[in-house]
């Protein structure tokens, strides 16, 4: 059986690896890219089986731009991972910390670790692309002013020292991943969480109704997350997760909620896994 190919925004020893690794296990193939639009892109090219996105952070948030591209490509949802977030100040070997002036990682990254940062405002903070491209970086170009903020998979690979351990600013900092797949490798056995998308009417009450609609199906609403419509004022996405423990509630909860929605679409029907 041919390895999983599975698309990541970022290089090897970048968390999206880590997420990677703790849903699919070690024996996989990574295809690596520049942005999440491009994971996407492998995706519908057959270059990969499965893409593993970032959603959310504890600390951060929602990654709102990863929403509309779920709606976009259409690609089913088939799973989450949760991974907790450690990041250290990683520096080139014989670097001490009173030589350190610039400190580069990825934005979201760094608002996880802004308390630290701010003790030190002599340090300039830069944002990149990628955690471990950072880390990477300072390896391959013997930087000896500047220091990565990444993990310690990246630490092992590209031979770095940790200056500081454990900077990010909630030490419970955790982020979730999906997992999207191709069509064909969309069907999930016994699915008990959903990702969903709709529009509630612009009306009093609109959105009460279909949440609701969940509570009396005795559904847990889990998450929900409302983004703009582009190029329409005053109207919203709504993105929800739901979980349940009866599929014949589940199935009649959609169906009252259609009446009350539009635009309604079941981004992935999934086994719930929020181990951390």
């Amino acid at each position: 059986m041919n390895k999983p190919r599975v698309a990541i925004q970022g290089i090897k020893a970048s968390f999206h690896q880590e997420a990677a690794v703790k849903f699919f296990g070690e024996d996989i193939e990574l295809v690596e890219c520049t942005s999440f639009k491009q994971t996407f892109e492998a995706l519908s090219r057959k270059e990969a089986d499965y893409v593993v996105m970032a959603i959310e952070n504890s600390i951060a948030g929602s990654l709102l731009p990863n929403y509309s591209l779920m709606m976009n490509y259409n690609f089913p949802v088939v799973g989450e991972v949760s991974l907790r977030i450690q990041l250290h100040l990683l520096a080139y070997p014989g670097v001490k910390f009173e030589d350190v002036k610039y400190a580069i990682s990825h934005p979201i990254a760094l608002r996880q670790c802004v308390d630290f940062m701010e003790e030190y405002p002599q340090i300039k903070v830069i944002e990149s692309s990628d955690t471990a491209a950072c880390a990477k970086r300072v390896h391959d170009e013997k930087l000896m002013d500047t220091v990565a903020i990444a993990n310690t998979m990246a630490a092992e690979l590209y031979e770095l020292n940790a200056l500081e351990k454990r900077i990010e600013s909630n030490k419970k900092n955790y982020t979730r991943f999906l997992i999207m797949a191709d069509k064909h490798n969309g069907t999930i056995a016994d699915p008990n969480k959903a990702s969903l998308c709709f529009q509630a009417g612009n009306e009093v009450g609109s959105l009460a109704k279909v949440l609701n609609i969940f509570a009396e199906n005795e559904i847990n609403l889990s998450k929900i997350q409302s983004m703009p419509v582009l190029g329409k004022p005053n109207e919203y996405n709504f993105y929800a997760d739901v979980e349940w423990q009866e599929p014949k509630q589940y199935d009649a909860a959609i169906k009252q909620a259609l009446k009350y929605t539009h635009n309604f679409n079941i981004l992935g029907e999934y086994r719930k896994n929020d181990k951390i």
